[in-house]
């Protein structure tokens, strides 16, 4: 007999894992994607689309997944995705032509909606800065995640192949469909009746300013990162002839970094407003590169004043994230599932834009210069977004 389906919101653990596994998803494997390329006679640029295309796909469906899950729920949503992963991960494992394997592969980014989701059941069930707190929390997965997925996956690989990662992943989505099933109760409680009486609530998210301020500083605060992960490496071997493993540590403290600011949220998000959560991430995170741009224009040209200021990224983005995806959703408590996922496609999108941009803009004999003026400038862009916020605060009371 089918056990009826709960009717509380999920524990706190269970959204902790699905925010993990969906970070762990994206990068666990990629210490294999030689070993796949050799097994499956493939160019290593057509294997690599395991990752470019699966963040195409990841923006496409956070835009589909939100408003669906205004409409029918969040559960049926976050249940039909984690099915979709686990098939899909079994199928990765499973393939033998690199076609095949790159059609599973970009259909596992149907986890990427239990991150999205589970921001949405947060804010549904939690008044906006407790909100806010616990998705600091949750945001905590996102730092762990990257650090220590490739050195599973590398680990796995070694000892069994790369398959072993596809079939951990299926393991993994499995387990997390079973536990969804018996923890995950709706917390959407008033779904739209219909799209067409969802579609005319729309105006209302789009149109306002607040909506898209909050958007906008969650893209170009990622995109600060983004845009370090597009330029680091270059900078590090054109100018400083850093080795992989000294960029690593830098690359690994800035995420480090994301992890300390998320923290710091879940444990001061409950006493003060979101603006102020969100100006005092941006501040951080403008000022440290501002510091660091300093020394570079006066001739200190050193890994530490290169990449140490970069740590203020982490701890800058850890701090603005939580704030800025729960007032996104707040505009509209009604569409907070449509808000999460426009805002998170914009995230995604502009994360992937302005890394074409630095690979386009930055060259290596001016790359000192441009590498940290680029930084500041996306960093300041997510600043006068918190700024502008703050205004709408103050002009509404």
């Amino acid at each position: 007999m089918l056990r009826h389906a709960p009717t509380t919101p999920p524990h706190f653990s269970t959204l902790v894992m699905l925010a993990a596994l969906s970070v762990l998803s994206l990068n666990m494997f990629l210490p294999s994607l030689a070993s796949i390329a050799a097994d499956l006679q493939a160019d290593y640029a057509l294997v690599s689309l395991a990752v470019s295309g699966y963040l195409a796909i990841t923006a496409v469906i956070q835009l589909i997944v939100g408003p669906l899950s205004d409409r029918y729920g969040r559960r049926p949503l976050l249940l039909a995705s984690l099915a979709v992963f686990t098939l899909a991960s079994l199928g990765c494992m499973l393939a033998e032509d690199i076609r095949v394997f790159l059609g599973f592969r970009v259909s596992q980014a149907a986890i990427a909606s239990g991150w999205g989701l589970s921001m949405a059941m947060i804010r549904d069930s939690h008044p906006e800065q407790q909100a806010a707190s616990l998705m600091g929390y949750v945001s905590m997965a996102m730092a762990v995640g990257p650090m220590v997925g490739p050195m599973i996956g590398g680990g796995l690989d070694e000892l069994f192949g790369w398959r072993a990662n596809f079939l951990l992943f299926g393991a993994a989505g499995l387990l997390m469909l079973g536990i969804c099933w018996v923890d995950v109760g709706e917390t959407h409680k008033n779904p739209s009746a219909t799209f067409s009486t969802q579609f005319r609530a729309y105006p209302a998210l789009l149109g306002s300013g607040r909506f898209w301020g909050h958007a906008l500083c969650m893209t170009f605060s990622v995109g600060t990162f983004y845009t370090f992960l597009a330029g680091a490496p270059l900078v590090a071997a054109a100018v400083l002839d850093l080795s992989p493993a000294v960029l690593g540590l830098f690359m690994g403290s800035t995420t480090a970094g994301f992890g300390v600011g998320s923290f710091l949220v879940g444990r001061y998000a409950r006493r003060f407003a979101p603006t102020t959560m969100m100006l005092t991430g941006r501040l951080v995170a403008t000022i440290g590169l501002a510091v660091g741009l300093g020394f570079i224009l006066a001739g200190y040209i050193h890994p530490l004043s290169l990449f140490g200021p970069t740590v203020f990224i982490g701890i800058g983005n850890g701090i603005t994230m939580p704030s800025a995806s729960t007032g996104a959703m707040s505009v509209r408590r009604d569409l907070a599932g449509s808000a999460s996922g426009l805002a998170g496609a914009m995230t995604v999108g502009g994360g992937a834009l302005l890394t074409w941009i630095t690979g386009n803009l930055l060259s290596a004999e001016h790359g000192v210069y441009q590498f940290p003026g680029m930084l500041l400038f996306t960093a300041s862009m997510g600043l006068l977004c918190a700024l502008y916020l703050r205004w709408l605060d103050a002009r509404r009371k």
